[in-house]
């Protein structure tokens, strides 16, 4: 584009049908608000700005905003429309931001799967001279903006449903509710908006008229795929929404090699990057940014958040891996659960095996370590071909601080073993099941810690007392 480029984004609306204390906007779809997908949008098309409308439960809206929006790559500004007095009045309150060199494209905040394609295809008609609008043809029309066109093809005008006459009512094209304007010419026409309709509002639809008595071409970019200006207003349109968008994710993955046991049984939400001969199975939740490298496996049931998986790992059934905090790192060939928790900071080199119920946490495993079942390892740097076995326990905590336990290379540790931190066990050592360490171990050494055992011969167990 050879114009500068402002977005206005709409997102002042109460939402009253989605029954709910948070804004419509802020409601979740893949993961993230409905406002996150249009905003980032706007990123892609590389905007210099983006103003958000607020109005609804407007100090909800902003704080999000000051918490995730850092993360866009573009500038955030927020103005507020108090009271609501429709999407012209709406756009009016942006205005003052909105220098005269560019173009303006409006976004609706609850309409999140636009694709940037179809919004370069708009800009390129607007083209920084006219005014361009983006409409749909429906089956089904009700409720929306009718597009009326001229001799030649052009736009003549939008009328709103609730004003149409019954032959106006019988057109299926649509407006979107985007449009894009060069800013200079949007000015004065929004300017001249007035009330005088069925609803009592501003509409931002009437500026066609204004446009056109300005002499300004008004014309429309087509589309057909209804799912790209599709809105939210129900917790049911949400879920349709809402598998319709895994829907697409999971075409794009497959497009791209990935072996998924049922395209309709995954949730991606965030990014997920896939290597080549990828196995996903069924019900599997990916959040954040997960990468899976080449001949990556991943069982049924499984969630992984924020995680670089490298080539060959295998993920089996119900394992839960969290890296939200700190991403999770998975080595080449590794093996990890079923029913296994890696927690933040959890670094596993390669060909470790985490087995069933092992939780890991903030913790490192160098290339063949084992911990193989019913075991946790927190705040621990474990060596290479360590076997860590059933039962035991770093307590790296003493109710104030972590401290962090060192298991050096090619150590035993036996079942049901307590390692108190801070501790090193030396390379090479065997430690004796059902030990409690509070002391660091040579290496090379046989280790045991516990009570001696003894038996009482014909001892009698407490007996309940009568009544």
């Amino acid at each position: 584009m050879d114009f500068a480029l402002d977005v206005v984004v709409l997102a002042a609306g109460k939402g009253t049908r989605m029954k709910s204390r948070w804004p419509k906007v802020l409601q979740r779809l893949g993961g993230q608000p409905l406002l996150a997908h249009v905003l980032q949008q706007a990123a892609q098309l590389q905007a210099r700005q983006a103003v958000v409308v607020t109005g609804h439960e407007a100090e909800q809206v902003e704080a999000a905003l000051a918490d995730w929006g850092a993360a866009l790559p573009l500038a955030l500004r927020c103005v507020r429309q108090q009271p609501q007095l429709g999407t012209g009045h709406a756009v009016q309150q942006a205005l003052p931001l909105l220098p005269d060199d560019g173009v303006t494209l409006v976004l609706s905040g609850d309409v999140p799967l636009t694709e940037a394609a179809t919004l370069r295809a708009l800009l390129a008609l607007c083209a920084g001279q006219q005014l361009a609008l983006l409409t749909l043809r429906l089956p089904d029309p009700s409720g929306y903006g009718r597009i009326e066109r001229a001799a030649d093809g052009s736009v003549q005008a939008i009328v709103e449903h609730k004003d149409a006459s019954a032959a106006q009512l019988a057109i299926d094209e649509i407006y979107s509710g985007i449009m894009a304007a060069p800013t200079r010419l949007l000015r004065p026409w929004l300017a001249q908006l007035d009330n005088r309709n069925a609803q009592g509002e501003y509409y931002l639809t009437d500026v066609v008229r204004h446009a056109r008595a300005a002499g300004c071409p008004v014309q429309a970019h087509r589309i057909d795929d209804a799912l790209q200006v599709a809105g939210v207003n129900s917790p049911a349109q949400l879920a349709e929404l809402e598998r319709a968008l895994q829907r697409r994710h999971a075409e794009h993955l497959m497009a791209q090699g990935v072996r998924l046991a049922d395209p309709a049984r995954l949730d991606v939400r965030g990014r997920l990057h896939c290597g080549q001969d990828v196995e996903i199975d069924i019900n599997c939740v990916f959040e954040g940014e997960v990468h899976l490298g080449d001949g990556v496996r991943i069982g049924a049931n499984c969630v992984i958040a924020q995680a670089r998986i490298a080539a060959g790992a295998q993920i089996l059934p119900f394992s839960h891996i969290d890296g939200q905090r700190d991403p999770v790192q998975v080595g080449a060939g590794a093996q990890v659960g079923p029913f296994a928790r890696l927690r933040p900071g959890t670094r596993l080199g390669p060909e470790v095996h985490i087995g069933n119920f092992v939780e890991v946490k903030n913790s490192t495993l160098a290339a063949g370590a084992k911990a193989n079942h019913l075991a946790y390892l927190g705040d621990a740097t474990v060596g290479e071909r360590v076997n860590y076995g059933a039962g035991s326990i770093t307590a790296n905590y003493d109710g104030a601080a972590k401290h962090r336990s060192v298991i050096e290379a090619d150590v035993h540790v036996g079942s049901n073993c307590v390692l108190v931190a801070p501790i090193t066990l030396g390379a090479g050592g065997t430690i004796g099941a059902g030990s409690t360490l509070t002391k660091s171990t040579p290496p090379g050494a046989l280790t045991v810690a516990r009570g001696k055992q003894i038996s009482l011969p014909g001892w009698q167990r407490p007996k309940k007392g009568k009544g």
